[in-house]
């Protein structure tokens, strides 16, 4: 008995083998599409956090208001809190300098431990002998990027510009007669290595210090082309600026304290404090943004009161994070609509493959098989396609999360993708489409199960014939030949198969009309994000072929349930173009309908989409987005047509009437 029981369930494979690999490829398209979409943000904020870890990235940066800069005595009082290997000094400044004869804004970083920081450690691209170091963040030169600046390169700091250029920015006085400076030599300069700060990453520009005290932080590439950004950063020693003895005259030197003499004219302005425990860091959460605003007070107490710029002031890890927060705002709308269609179409698929094991059922019933038994048939058929979509969406997701990392690496000099993949959307999406498709199995079988044998055997009782409401207008319905007048009785008469695919259709079309208008909005300026525009065409990609998956699906389920309808046709003589067309007409209505009943939803997730990313508004969409996102549909819709052809015009027509309908 347990070797016929599994004969029949190898069968009901082979009969519905069709309806097998089109719920693994929903479930594969779906399933992998929105857990790869959430799961890439994952992968960004632990990459933040593995990168802030490793580089012992400076939580608290502060900037000294006193013009002597930080006293040994408030720098012990530092290390003491936060550890000496946690607290770096030094001096940084934004100056305009000429370098190879063109005038750029650099920000100067004086580092008192110059190349061995245990706070905010560079990477090193390329190293030479000499005296400095840049921060190259791009490989070409522009407006909104940090330039390159050439190895060997030979730069002058007249320190006796920095200095006017700091008192005139301060307001303030300087502390010697200005005559001094003119004695002052320049300190010439040689550039040795290209290296990469952890605090600059984003490609798109740095903020320069001489932008207003009171501008926000930019989180968008928008933002910061309206703010003055930097041309490049360069890393010197602290002991190249000039002391005050460079400065003196020869005849006022008896009159100066020795120790005077001695003292830098920039004093330690800043001090890089990163906290000892790293564990805190994850992403901005909220226990770290409590515990920081705690530190600001603390440490700002400890040296008398002092600017303090933390890492939510930081450009490149409030850009990265916000638009991991736009990639995961895009997954969270996208989920909705596209686990819902998946386990429409699973439902529909499950629920109508019982409705034609209705012989095997009572065949089964009657052989003495209990009814739990019966439903384990099914559903293990549809484990079985469930579970083989899973697997395979874990490695799409896999795949669609590592490919969004690598084109946020266009805007982001992105820190090392982390290797471990994100489970949890994963487990989610996947969730929430086996549960709905095991239940629905669960369901439609135990009601089927329960039932009689002989009224199992029995036909169903086929559909009272009904007038349509189009014949209800004449002038419409007048001007119908009869194979339009038969097709709309048939689309309107199945409201349920109807409705199903409308509903299946027009969310596809608002998926598909979504994407394209995001991928719009960052072709057209409103945002100007290579990462974005990534992520419009993963959409546009998976909404077009989710679109494709359940139009087929159930054109097939369609095509099955009227076998016998379609082999009455061919024996009354229709050709196989007029039998194909006869289906083909209702599939084309269907899809219109569905794209008709699209717009409006799309409008709603459109909205919903840019409020979520905050960017991009409806009447910034171009006008032929919206002719586009039908077109593509009707292609789909094409291709499908094209593929069921040969399904259609092979129906063996001797098997198909002698079946019981």
């Amino acid at each position: 008995m347990v070797n016929a029981y599994l004969k029949t369930v190898g069968r009901m494979f082979r009969k519905h083998i069709t309806r097998f690999f089109s719920i693994i490829l929903i479930v594969l398209i779906s399933v992998g599409f929105v857990s790869g979409v959430g799961s890439s943000a994952e992968f960004i904020y632990a990459s933040l956090s593995d990168y802030y870890t490793e580089k012992n990235v400076s939580d608290l940066i502060l900037k000294s208001t006193a013009e002597e800069g930080f006293s040994d005595e408030e720098i012990a009082l530092l290390r003491e809190r936060y550890g000496a290997e946690n607290v770096n000094t030094g001096m940084s400044v934004d100056v305009t300098l000429t370098i190879e004869g063109e005038e750029r804004l650099i920000r100067l970083y004086f580092l008192d431990s110059f190349g061995q920081e245990s706070v905010n450690m560079r990477d090193v691209a390329g190293s030479q002998a000499g005296t400095g170091s840049y921060v190259q963040a791009a490989a070409e030169e522009s407006d909104n990027k940090l330039a390159e600046i050439p190895l060997g390169t030979v730069i002058e700091l007249s320190f006796a510009d920095i200095l006017t250029q700091l008192a005139e920015e301060n307001g303030t006085e300087l502390a010697f007669d200005e005559s001094w400076l003119d004695s002052l030599a320049p300190v010439s300069v040689e550039v040795t290595s290209c290296e990469r700060s952890p605090l600059t990453f984003a490609l798109d520009g740095e903020p320069s210090y001489l932008n207003p005290a009171d501008t926000p932080v930019p989180d968008t590439v928008n933002a910061v082309n309206e703010l003055i950004t930097l041309d490049g950063i360069l890393y010197l020693p602290y002991s190249a600026i000039p002391s005050v003895r460079d400065i003196v005259p020869e005849q006022f030197l008896p009159f100066v304290d020795e120790a005077t003499l001695d003292t830098p004219l920039l004093g330690r302005g800043d001090a890089y404090v990163a906290f000892s425990d790293r564990t805190v860091f994850r992403a901005y959460s909220a226990e770290y943004e409590t515990y920081l605003a705690e530190e600001c007070a603390a440490a700002a107490a400890l040296v008398g009161g002092a600017e303090v710029i933390t890492l939510e002031d930081n450009y490149s890890f409030v850009s990265l994070k916000s638009y991991a927060d736009k990639v995961l705002g895009i997954g969270y709308v996208l989920m909705v609509a596209f686990l819902f269609v998946t386990a429409l179409v699973a439902l529909s698929t499950m629920t109508r493959l019982l409705e034609e094991e209705r012989g095997q059922i009572a065949c089964m019933k009657t052989l003495g098989y209990s009814a739990p038994r019966i439903v384990i048939r099914y559903l293990f058929f549809a484990m079985i396609a469930t579970g083989i979509g899973g697997v395979a969406a874990y490695f799409v997701g896999t795949g669609v999360a590592q490919l969004i990392y690598i084109v946020f690496n266009y805007s982001f000099a992105m820190p090392p993708m982390p290797s471990a993949f994100s489970v949890v959307y994963f487990l989610i999406t996947f969730a929430v489409v086996a549960l709905s498709v095991l239940i629905a199995t669960a369901a439609q079988g135990g009601k089927l199960s329960q039932q009689k044998p002989a009224d199992l055997l029995r036909p169903r009782v086929p559909k009272a014939g009904k007038k349509v409401f189009l014949e209800r207008i004449p002038i419409i319905w007048s001007h119908l030949s009869f194979k339009y007048k038969s097709t709309l009785r048939n689309v309107l008469r199945y409201r349920n198969r109807f409705l199903m695919t409308v509903i299946a259709v027009a969310i596809a079309t608002a998926l598909v009309l979504a994407g394209l208008a995001l991928l719009d909005i960052c072709l057209t300026g409103t945002i100007q994000s290579v990462s974005v525009m990534g992520i419009a065409i993963l959409v546009v990609v998976f909404a077009g072929l989710l679109t494709a998956v359940v139009i087929y699906t159930l054109t097939n389920i369609n095509i099955s349930e009227r076998n016998r309808e379609l082999a009455t046709l061919m024996v009354l003589g229709y050709y196989n173009n007029e039998v194909a067309s006869y289906i083909y007409r209702e599939i084309y209505i269907d899809t219109v309908v569905g794209i008709i009943f699209g717009y409006p939803l799309s409008l709603l997730l459109i909205r919903l989409l840019f409020w979520i990313i905050g960017m991009g508004t409806l009447a910034g969409v171009s006008w032929y987005v919206w002719l586009l996102a039908p077109v593509l549909v009707l292609l789909f819709t094409f291709l499908v047509t094209l593929l069921l052809r040969r399904k259609i015009v092979r129906i063996d027509m001797n098997e198909s009437l002698k079946a019981i309908e």
